[in-house]
């Protein structure tokens, strides 16, 4: 701790306090009528002393920055804080001035109502690779087809139709689309539910009945990250109508593992729901289906949670 010391200045009679610094430096100043040389030699002393101190620190950044890969995560899977659950996000979000709601509401044939909505589409989707022209690593990929080394997948927009720009997304003939995503976590492989006789008793009956009749008339498609959504209450159930997935049912394996690659693109599902009810608020829920993907509706671990309203 610095210890203050008094010391006599014999030549004029002052006594002087003089703290002792970090260093154990007691530095005894006296009276000078010009002080200029004194003030001089503080000056070189605190600037040498900052500069070290400011050459040391950028040493230890600069170490530091050579343990770490810009495209390799240093902690990945269960040593970091993601871990190996991916969340599910959907497209579009509400307003940012209420960033908790998570409600869906237009009135169906005002264009001007579901522009916003509309809009936030466009915005989603202009990435490259999903523009025309763009991307220069892209790859055409299929189930029998993975991208070479170097290369991405590619995300073809014309698959979605009618859930596409050109259509408004159908936001104007009251059917809206909403499109889902999949979190990113490097290295993750999806563990599939590839065959239909060892499905989860929780798994919803049409997403089985569909895994049944793919497995019979499209076997290599069989890993697939597969999607759901419906209504979270028996009434949400009734109201909701009949959903269709484009341009498949789930998230195609081909994209997997992620390891963050130039110009990746997450696959992307577009929910159309065609026939919702208008009027009344419909609680929606859809979940990704893996081995390896937990359910958890109050954590919305591997789901998640909208309203839809269209007047």
């Amino acid at each position: 701790m610095p210890v203050s010391m008094l010391l006599d200045d014999r030549d004029g009679g002052q006594r002087v306090q003089a703290v002792s610094a970090p260093f154990a430096i007691i530095l005894l100043i006296k009276r000078d009528s010009k002080g200029t040389g004194v003030q001089a030699k503080i000056g070189v002393f605190y600037t040498a002393f900052y500069g070290v101190l400011a050459a040391l620190v950028a040493i230890c950044m600069w170490a530091f920055l050579q343990t770490l890969d810009p495209r390799i995560p240093k902690w990945t899977l269960d040593g970091s804080l993601i871990g190996t659950n991916p969340g599910l996000g959907f497209r579009p979000l509400p307003p940012t001035d209420n960033v908790e709601s998570t409600l869906i509401w237009y009135k169906g044939t005002h264009h001007d109502n579901y522009k916003q909505w509309t809009d936030a589409l466009d915005e989603f989707l202009a990435v490259p690779g999903l523009t025309p022209g763009r991307g220069q690593n892209i790859y055409n990929c299929d189930y029998n087809q993975p991208p070479p080394k170097g290369q991405v997948c590619d995300v073809d927009i014309k698959a979605w139709s009618p859930c596409t720009k050109e259509n408004n997304y159908s936001y104007h003939k009251s059917s809206p689309c909403v499109f889902l995503k999949l979190n990113k976590i490097y290295d993750w492989i999806p563990e599939y539910y590839n065959d239909s006789s060892n499905l989860p008793n929780e798994m919803p009956l049409n997403l089985k009945t569909y895994i049944g009749e793919m497995e019979k008339t499209q076997m290599h498609k069989m890993n697939t990250i597969w999607v759901s959504c419906e209504g979270e209450n028996p009434a949400d159930q009734e109201n909701v109508g009949p959903v269709d997935y484009l341009p498949i049912r789930g998230f195609p394996g081909y994209f997997y593992p992620y390891q963050n690659s130039e110009g990746y693109l997450s696959p992307l599902v577009a929910v159309h729901f065609q026939r919702p009810k208008r009027g009344i608020i419909i609680n929606i829920e859809c979940k990704a289906w893996a081995r390896n993907i937990i359910h958890d509706r109050k954590e919305r671990v591997g789901s998640v949670h909208f309203e839809l309203l269209i007047d």
